[in-house]
């Protein structure tokens, strides 16, 4: 598991290509360049395209900043939005640069990606239908785009990808196999830093050096520290491997068969809640000297087995985990220990998918959205309905996610739906040519990372970008 970490073979068809920027930035002596990811494979645009389609609906929901958002730590009423700082050495360019890096891994050929209807900066009078050239070195005219984009990295991976998580601006990847971390910041390599292990769950706290993971045969919760990951990407020298072992990592509790975890940070403290299979364990963040998490508070027998977990704050003081099991949605008072349903779907047969659980902005951890299946509803943390909406995925999502645009993300074999978190109206479609099945990874701010199914031999990673300023009229 703790193999010396080497950069990953890449076939000679997918060889990594670097590209300078046509303009005055190709000077050294600046800040480094922003990753920008490559585009479709030229064979594949023709049975994978996306076709993104405009609502006819007005666009009237003004986007909102939200408090947290899944892969993401959950922090009431704030949201981290500076891009931490790269992991690895990066080239550079001159100062007047725009704010730019370029992945080896990407092809700066253009490519007609997607077919849009109903942008266009210009505004002009009738809706027509035009190809959008994507480019990972965009000119003026590319940044001022109103569209906006999907792009996929040319790696492909052997083994299923099952989660990932941000970590600067490089990637951490899980796969049924092992963990790798893909380099955004200009080197283009992938690295493997644990193998033979099985990653489920993840999320980066670089703040306490950390990576909490859902990881092994027996789904345990494992804290790997960044440190000791960053060492075996760098090769640190004087470490013995005995010592980097035994220093690499750490178990939380003796928890065997994590279902689902989720971070929230109240107050000054992180809480680690934990779904196992009957139960629910609560673990807070002890900083130095012990820098670990240790337990908190624990709730066993539970007659709803939980399959997704998350926890409120209820007008900045009263603490309730919310879990979504195959039955419907529940509630747990901290201060109390009761537990009881806050929504049991009557009209399905049969078990459920909780996909989901968002706590509404300017609610006060009061309103939540609850998605499962193919819907959403609204109701308060006491199981009665707030909006007489449900929000209506057009097929049944493999993933469902909150972003950071203020919007809830669906995605389906046909389509990604992009939806008003408030309202559950639809902002947008990406239409799929060929059916496929994407899995939601994580995202940060206005990015999001998706990845395919593993279709014959490989699985590959794509990269969205929503913040865009036609996204306000979309």
């Amino acid at each position: 598991a703790s193999d010396p970490p080497k950069p990953l073979p890449v076939d000679a068809g997918q060889a990594a290509i670097i590209h300078e920027n046509k303009g005055p930035s190709s000077s050294g002596g600046g800040a480094p360049n922003r990753p920008l990811p490559p585009t479709p494979d030229e064979e594949e645009n023709s049975d994978r395209t996306l076709v993104m389609r405009r609502n006819r609906d007005d666009r009237r929901n003004d986007f909102h900043r939200m408090d947290s958002s899944p892969g993401q730590l959950g922090t009431p009423g704030s949201r981290t939005s500076s891009v931490l700082p790269d992991l690895l050495t990066q080239a550079s360019s001159s100062p007047g640069t725009p704010n730019q890096r370029h992945d080896k891994s990407t092809s700066e050929e253009k490519q007609k990606s997607f077919l849009t209807f109903g942008f266009g900066a210009g505004g002009g009078g009738s809706r027509r239908e035009s190809h959008v050239n994507v480019n990972v070195t965009p000119t003026s005219h590319d940044i001022a785009s109103d569209t906006p984009e999907i792009r996929k990295y040319k790696k492909r991976f052997s083994s299923e990808i099952l989660c990932a998580a941000l970590w600067g601006v490089n990637l951490l990847i899980g796969t049924e196999t092992g963990l790798m971390l893909l380099d955004r910041s200009g080197q283009g390599k992938v690295y493997q830093l644990i193998s033979r292990r099985r990653f489920q769950q993840m999320e980066v706290l670089e703040g306490q050096n950390i990576l909490v993971t859902v990881s092994g045969k027996k789904n345990r919760v494992r804290v790997y520290y960044l440190s000791w990951l960053k060492s075996k990407i760098l090769r640190t020298d004087g470490v013995s491997d005995q010592v980097e072992r035994r220093n690499g990592w750490i178990n939380v509790g003796d928890l065997q068969g994590a279902v689902h975890f989720r971070i929230v940070k109240y107050e000054r403290i992180k809480f680690l809640v934990i779904a196992l299979k009957d139960s629910i364990e609560i673990y807070a963040w002890a900083p130095k000297p012990y820098h670990k998490f240790m337990a908190f508070k624990s709730f066993g027998d539970l007659a709803h087995r939980p399959l997704l977990v998350d926890l409120t704050v209820e007008e900045g003081s009263r603490l309730k985990v919310i879990y979504g099991s195959a039955d419907g949605f529940h509630a747990v008072d901290l201060d109390s220990g009761s537990v009881y349903d806050i929504y049991l779907p009557k009209h399905t047969q049969g078990p459920i998918s909780p996909h989901c659980i968002v706590a509404l902005p300017n609610s006060n951890g009061m309103q939540l959205l609850l998605c499962y299946d193919n819907e959403g509803v609204y109701v308060n943390t006491y199981g009665k309905l707030s909006k007489n909406i449900v929000l209506q995925w057009g097929e049944m999502p493999t993933s469902v996610a909150y972003i950071g645009t203020g919007q809830i993300m669906g995605w389906g074999n046909k389509a990604i739906e992009i939806r008003s978190v408030e309202t559950g109206h639809l902002d947008g479609v990406f239409m799929h040519k060929k059916s496929q099945r994407l899995k939601f990874l994580c995202e940060r701010n206005d990015k999001v990372f998706f990845s395919s199914a593993k279709g014959g031999s490989s699985c590959q990673i794509y990269f969205m970008t929503l913040n865009k300023p036609g996204m306000a009229n979309w």
